[in-house]
């Protein structure tokens, strides 16, 4: 979709700290934060909101939101993650592209749903980006 900011990051218009990607997928670094390591996954493939996306999408998703995961708490030392994915703009939704939030936790972490978004340092979500790629 032309006018679809996820779109622009998938095809490589809009620069992103990518994290990781398949066939199907590609996770990145959020811009605003809620906490240290907070991404989002994306399906290749736009579809606006939980009801459009196809089953096939939808657990591609998962996987990968597993897999990043298990990266927060791994390099990043996270005792929990969120997922949140939100439909339509009742449930906070304001990027009408799919998406899961990939959110670590940590003890003492100040998020208290629903957050407001918040520019964050991107040297500090580029060095996080880096803890969180697969390569790393």
């Amino acid at each position: 979709m032309a006018d679809c900011l996820f779109c622009a990051i998938v095809g490589g218009d809009v620069p992103s700290q990518r994290i990781d990607e398949d066939e199907r997928t590609v996770a990145f670094m959020d811009i605003n934060p809620a906490t240290r390591g907070h991404a989002l996954v994306v399906p290749r493939h736009h579809a606006r909101d939980l009801f459009d996306v196809p089953a096939e999408d939808l657990a591609a998703c998962v996987a990968t939101a597993q897999r990043v995961a298990g990266r927060a708490r791994e390099a990043l030392g996270a005792g929990g993650v969120n997922l949140i994915q939100s439909s339509g703009p009742a449930s906070w939704q304001d990027v009408f592209h799919f998406h899961i939030h990939v959110i670590p936790r940590y003890p003492g972490d100040p998020l208290v749903l629903p957050w407001t978004p918040t520019p964050g340092d991107p040297d500090e979500i580029a060095r996080t980006a880096a803890a969180l790629r697969d390569d790393a």
